[in-house]
């Protein structure tokens, strides 16, 4: 038997409902600050992530599935969307338009990582990015946003991280003063911690090997050594934020794991997830775009996991399906069927039939087993009389109804 690749998974009804229902929410809430969608392809130039992400990074040096085409040109899965969006901006001058200015995406990303719960090789990502904005306020937004999605898909315990991780004028100050410090412990540190010291020293905040943390928490803070611009930036955030109604703490430590971010970064944690408790993250990107050859425009995005959300989501009440099972037996009482159910679709309720025969006491057990709410009996002297018999599965109750009134009765208790 062939089985699914490690790290994937199969989705089918009635798992695939909840992911459909967060995917509307998101559209709903997005379109509402007046976000258009983008699908860019899953396969890119390897080079888009090698410039883009970071060639020390992690995803880069360790979870790319990354692979030659036929003729030798390097493609990589995307681990990551927001560089296929900005390189989809450079390409087709998206930027010149400003329907553009704010995107969202919603698709699969691909990361040869461990498989663990709620994290998988091919994962889906819910994301965003605001394009031509600097000022502080578009990245409180932006924000603001995520948090009003979560609240209405039902997430609790949501937590706001925020930090800035300085400019190209004050980052290689703060660099500095990071390897400086950190080397007079270098000895107590991992061994991911003393390459990264050297490589990247960034990435060595975010370590979460227990012996390090002691000498992380001595680290210097970027918030000390932010330039004039950065610091004044980071004040109109934790502003804005404030008069968005968001609440947030300062972390101090959070740095993310993509080179591209500059000045703002977040995290968004949830209760519900226990220990692991990370949902989202994201930050701005003022310099993406012109690395990889467009223009000079700011950026900022967030990307959550669809299958970290689910997780923090509370489980749903058990509940038989608000569909319609047209049961039908007897001569000539096909065709009675085939119209109620067009009657009750057309009306707006979910009918479904099949199309071979069977006695009313099977399509019952059927009805039953497809956890079904309702089932209309049709047989030849429902046909006649136009009046059809509605079992309700779930209470037991039964009535004799005309089609108008069929529809009326299943309809009033649609969620």
């Amino acid at each position: 038997m062939i089985t699914a690749v490690k790290g994937t998974q199969d989705l089918v009804f009635p798992e695939i409902a909840a992911w459909q229902a967060v995917e509307e929410a998101a559209r709903r809430v997005f379109s509402r600050y007046g976000y258009t969608e983008i699908r860019t392809p899953v396969l890119e130039p390897t080079e888009l992530f090698i410039r883009g992400i970071g060639d020390e990074t992690d995803i880069v040096t360790k979870e790319m599935f990354t692979f030659p085409d036929r003729k030798g040109r390097s493609l990589t899965l995307r681990p990551e969307n927001t560089a296929g969006v900005a390189r989809a901006m450079v390409e087709h001058r998206l930027h010149e338009s400003p329907l553009h200015a704010r995107l969202y995406y919603i698709g699969p990303q691909f990361r040869y990582e461990r498989p663990q719960k709620g994290r998988y090789r091919q994962f889906h990502q819910i994301g965003v990015e605001v394009l031509g904005d600097s000022a502080p306020g578009a990245d409180a937004e932006a924000i603001a946003m995520v948090v009003e999605f979560l609240e209405v898909v039902g997430v609790l315990g949501v937590r706001v991280q925020v930090n800035s991780v300085g400019c190209p004028v004050c980052r290689p100050v703060f660099v500095e003063a990071l390897r400086s410090r950190l080397s007079e412990s270098a000895a107590g540190l991992c061994g991911d911690c003393r390459r990264r010291l050297e490589t990247n020293p960034l990435r060595v905040l975010d370590c979460k090997v227990p012996s390090c943390q002691p000498i992380l928490d001595g680290a210097p803070r970027f918030r000390d050594l932010l330039c004039e611009a950065c610091s004044a930036h980071h004040a109109g955030l934790r502003e804005a934020l404030g008069r968005l109604g968001v609440g947030f703490a300062e972390r101090d430590r959070l740095v993310r794991g993509l080179d591209y971010y500059t000045r703002t970064v977040f995290e968004v944690s949830s209760s519900a997830l226990g220990a692991q408790d990370a949902l989202l993250g994201g930050g701005r990107y003022d310099g993406l775009l012109e690395q990889l050859g467009g223009p000079a425009l700011p950026g900022f995005g967030w990307a959550l996991g669809m299958e970290r959300l689910l997780l923090a989501l509370p489980k749903p009440a058990a509940r038989r399906e608000p569909w319609t099972y047209v049961a039908w037996s007897g001569p000539g009482t096909y065709g009675a069927a085939l119209d109620l159910a067009r009657h009750l679709r057309a009306a707006g309720a979910v009918a479904v039939m099949e199309h071979s025969a069977r006695s009313f006491k099977s399509a019952l057990k059927r009805a039953d087993r497809m956890n079904v709410r309702w089932v209309v009996l049709v047989g030849e002297e429902e046909r006649q009389s136009g009046v059809y018999t509605l079992k309700d599965l779930e209470t037991g109750e039964q009535q004799a109804l005309a089609a108008e009134a069929l529809a009326e009765r299943i309809l009033k208790e649609r969620p």
